[in-house]
């Protein structure tokens, strides 16, 4: 609804510029030594003024419907609702975090909630435009390197993956419920990575499971310029451990650093499988060999 007071642009500059005589003559003193605050307050609501008030078209930022947010109205859903697909069929990212941090919700015997945030690099499933549309249906353990899992989907607020700030929400105007998009979608989000676990007769060695283990685990952030210099995707980088010294000592895994980190009490950004684990430790044990 068109709701200004002036029927020109020029007529609404000149009723801001009276707010100089205004603060003149009801607040001499403050005028006297605030002169320049003033006219700099005043420049800025007339150029506010005339870029967005029309009176010629009878138009001014009361004349359309806001689109921000997504719960009242389409809002921002309008592009960002996972349905409105470009020729290679790669949706507007859908995925709260462009604008929010996702919350942990918590309970009424906590007095701070919990804000999960990135904690490395994302898996290359999370890199797709249509991952936040279709994520529930590749849910996996890998899943676990970076969130908590329990009940996953669930609104208890037992995890990240439980979160009713996620899940207890009706999002009426996005695509989470559009089945037959995510047929055409579902093959564009890549399978994780599965380790290859030998088996029970095989004793294990890098090359045919503790590798790609290390791989899945750990190679996102532990590659050629991993941090403290560790870089657990070739044999030989890894026995030259990091800045801290060895991370594997054959022979000897209570004492090896990657043991340690992954059997502490605080967990490691990455976890290990608790089969996964034993594997490796076994594969210290018997010498870490390569082959």
């Amino acid at each position: 609804m068109y709701s200004n007071i002036y029927d020109s642009t020029e007529k609404g500059i000149n009723g801001i510029a009276g707010l100089e005589g205004y603060y003149r003559q009801v607040y001499p003193e403050f005028y006297e030594d605030n002169q320049g605050l003033i006219q700099q307050a005043i420049n800025s609501l007339q150029e506010a003024y005339a870029a967005s008030v029309f009176p010629e078209q009878k138009s001014d930022w009361t004349s359309h419907v806001s689109n921000i947010g997504h719960q009242n109205s389409p809002g921002c859903f309008r592009c960002h609702d996972g349905k409105h697909l470009n020729e290679e069929e790669e949706a507007i990212r859908l995925e709260c975090n462009l604008c929010h941090s996702i919350p942990v919700v918590s309970d009424q015997s906590d007095f701070v909630a919990n804000i999960e945030i990135s904690r490395g690099p994302e898996p290359e499933s999370h890199l797709d435009p249509n991952w936040i549309v279709l994520h529930r249906e590749l849910f996996d353990n890998t899943c676990q390197n970076c969130h908590t899992t329990d009940n996953p989907g669930g609104s208890d607020n037992s995890s990240f993956c439980s979160n009713t700030a996620c899940h207890g929400n009706v999002y009426t105007y996005a695509g989470f419920d559009a089945p037959r998009l995510r047929e055409l979608l579902q093959s564009q989000i890549p399978p994780p990575p599965e380790p290859e676990v030998p088996p029970g007769e095989r004793a294990p060695t890098f090359n045919n499971s503790i590798g790609a283990i290390l791989e899945n685990r750990c190679g996102a952030c532990h590659n050629l310029d991993g941090p403290k210099g560790l870089n657990v995707t070739t044999y030989t980088d890894l026995m030259l451990g990091s800045e801290s010294g060895p991370v594997v000592i054959p022979g000897d895994a209570e004492n090896s650093l990657l043991i340690q980190i992954q059997s502490g009490e605080t967990p490691h950004f990455s976890q290990f499988s608790q089969e996964e684990f034993n594997i490796v430790l076994s594969w210290i044990d018997n010498g870490a060999p390569e082959e």
